[in-house]
């Protein structure tokens, strides 16, 4: 059982598992900040939030077995079985569809206007899992589990292998709909890929493709879809004026007829309640469970999503700067696990992990104030939910099982 804290680079572990469990703590009494504020009054309205915590709790209980779990046998087992795994996930995102677009399956039900949860009951209790957050990875497991040969990425035609692996849960994730996931995967590939050695030029001609082929895509996405990426842009008076001056200039950036009124009441809602909840915070922020943000319903998904703008809230500029000090040890932690692995799937393995750690971070932290575009993606370790603590903490587990175990070699070190 205690196998996780053996092996090598004990130090580098140690300060990466206080880390995690340093963000999962400040995750969960957030969440129960929000649902327990401190100053409490006829008009507070917190909802069904005040027993989110405990089940973050029992979340977070689950993901530390399996840590331990994914620490019981050596990284390269799971490997081996990583295309297995892949085509399983692969399974369950083309069922979800199947719910979605052609019969309604029961256990997969639409939620919010989107199929990404399979919802089961186990001793009377509901449950559910969101396999596009499995599919994170899996899909790294994979990909680096393929990378590991050289042969499979040195020329633009064995690029093919990869972009097929990278494509497929794209496709398959982007028709849920979940934007969120979708960004994230691509970074993965181009991170992993320069760090198994592909070529420059490679990567440059493929990115080039991709931005030919965008213009073809953001006609393709619904005005939802367009208003949440386009939010950016939006939050400029100026750009907000034009585009409710000229149709066509509206058309391109929501998909219809832009209005300043619905842009502050619909279109723009969570952003600029975001933005408000943390420039209030200031340099120290109200106090733990205290601030309006905390105290009503100004934000929503203030306990997933957006759980950056109320620790922004309550504990100011030196708060987030905390929270993103714990992120650059995870990720130094990693990095130098991966560079002290010379088995190419181990170091290709933990760069994934950490690109995949990076771009969840950037992106949550980007959209809570206004950088980028709401997507939904939650902050690792932070956020409320069991899928994303569950992978999350796996991650690690993986990250630590690198680190322990002997680097691979088949010959002595020069």
């Amino acid at each position: 059982m205690y196998n996780f804290l053996k092996g090598r680079l004990i130090i580098v572990r140690l300060c990466l598992m206080a880390a995690v469990l340093i963000l999962v703590g400040i995750g969960i009494a957030t969440i129960y900040s929000v649902g327990h504020p401190a100053e409490p009054s006829p008009a507070t309205e917190t909802g069904n939030l005040g027993n989110l915590w405990k089940k973050q709790v029992v979340f977070a209980a689950v993901a530390i077995i399996g840590f331990i779990v994914v620490n019981t046998v050596n990284y390269r087992h799971f490997g081996a079985a990583s295309y297995w795994i892949y085509a399983f996930l692969l399974l369950l995102l083309g069922l979800l569809l199947i719910s979605r677009y052609i019969i309604n399956l029961p256990f997969m039900p639409e939620i919010n206007g989107t199929h990404r949860w399979i919802k089961f009951e186990i001793a009377g209790r509901s449950l559910s899992l969101q396999p596009s957050e499995f599919c994170k990875l899996v899909y790294i497991l994979a990909l680096a589990w393929y990378l590991r040969y050289r042969s499979n990425y040195r020329s633009l035609s064995t690029l093919i292998g990869p972009f097929i692996l990278t494509l497929l849960p794209m496709i398959l994730i982007l028709l849920e709909p979940d934007l969120g996931t979708v960004l994230l995967i691509m970074p993965i590939l181009f991170t992993m890929l320069f760090v198994a050695g592909a070529k420059v030029k490679h990567l440059l001609i493929i990115i080039l493709l991709a931005l030919l082929v965008s213009p073809l895509l953001w006609y393709k996405m619904k005005p939802y879809q367009r208003t949440r990426i386009s939010s950016v842009l939006l939050q400029n008076g100026w750009i907000r004026k034009k585009a409710e001056q000229h149709p066509a200039l509206g058309e391109v950036l929501v998909g219809t007829k832009f209005s300043e009124k619905k842009w502050k009441s619909d279109w723009g809602w969570h952003l600029i309640r975001s933005k408000y909840a943390v420039a209030s915070g200031g340099a120290k922020g109200y106090g733990f469970r205290r601030g309006p943000f905390v105290k009503y319903n100004f934000l929503e998904a203030r306990h997933n999503d957006f759980i950056f703008a109320i620790i922004a809230h309550q504990w100011g500029f030196r708060g987030c700067l905390a929270v993103l000090a714990l992120y650059i040890i995870i990720i130094g932690c990693g990095l130098e696990i991966a560079a002290n692995n010379t088995d190419p799937f181990g170091k290709l393995l933990a760069v994934g992990i950490i690109a995949m750690f990076v771009v969840e971070v950037i992106i949550n932290v980007s959209m809570t104030v206004g950088l980028m575009p709401i997507t939904g993606l939650t902050l690792p370790l932070v956020s409320y939910g069991g899928s994303s603590l569950l992978v999350s903490m796996a991650a690690i587990g993986l990250l630590n099982n690198i680190g322990r175990c002997r680097p691979f070699s088949v010959a002595p070190k020069a």
